[in-house]
């Protein structure tokens, strides 16, 4: 469904694309500046409890994440650094929403916090950034790795669907969003365990893993594109 939903904004934000590219603006600059009104808009507005504004300002800067690409494919310059560099920025835009989330837990309006939800918030995002590292590490393994249950998109529309509907009045909504995201992310990072274990354990890869295990740094390994 997201990748169906993807594939039709992609057609309808065609013409504003090749309007940015007649006019010399580059897909970098676009994904530099959808990620700043990404983080800008989370950090500002999520913890002063503005929640449907930031879910709504989020959502018009994540439009950037199709525009660019669009804009690449039209120019015939998709490169890896492209890639690269948008699924690193898209790293820092996942961590400033749960992040304002977070903080919107922390300091809510009536003063008292909610520390517990303000934790399950924190371990769905670290969950979340985990299940994106396996990927990019198994990637520069050669393994190939499962979706699982809760890729970024589907983390990214839940959260801020969530976060929309509470600053509307839903009660519950956003804490039951945080807490099905750590149990589904969890879940996720199981799942891809699992398979690179049963795909390096079975083949030649396993001197290979190991030889990483232990030479290699965990903040070293290349992170391809698409990462999820």
């Amino acid at each position: 469904m997201v990748e169906r939903f993807r594939a039709a904004w992609s057609r309808i934000l065609t013409p504003l694309a090749s309007w940015l590219l007649a006019r010399g603006v580059t897909p970098d600059a676009i994904t530099w500046i959808g990620t700043a009104g990404v983080v800008i808009s989370a950090l500002v507005c999520f913890p002063q409890g503005w929640l449907w504004q930031g879910a709504v300002a989020v959502t018009v800067f994540a439009f950037s994440d199709m525009i660019d690409g669009r804009m690449a494919r039209l120019s015939g310059h998709t490169t890896s650094w492209g890639a690269f560099l948008d699924s690193t920025l898209d790293r820092l835009g996942d961590g400033a929403i749960f992040g304002g989330i977070m903080l919107y837990f922390v300091g809510t309006v009536d003063g008292s916090g909610h520390m517990g939800w303000a934790a399950i918030t924190l371990a769905a995002l670290v969950l979340a950034q985990v299940t994106s590292y396996i990927k990019a590490k198994a990637d520069s393994l050669g393994v190939v790795v499962p979706g699982g249950i809760a890729a970024r998109a589907d983390r990214v529309i839940i959260i801020l669907i969530a976060a929309f509907l509470a600053g509307l009045g839903v009660r519950w909504v956003l804490e039951l969003a945080v807490l099905v995201l750590a149990v589904l992310s969890g879940v996720t990072v199981a799942q891809r365990m699992y398979a690179v274990h049963r795909q390096l354990t079975g083949s030649h890869h396993v001197g290979e893993a190991d030889g990483h295990r232990h030479l290699g740094s965990p903040g070293t390994s290349p992170a391809g594109p698409n990462v999820g």
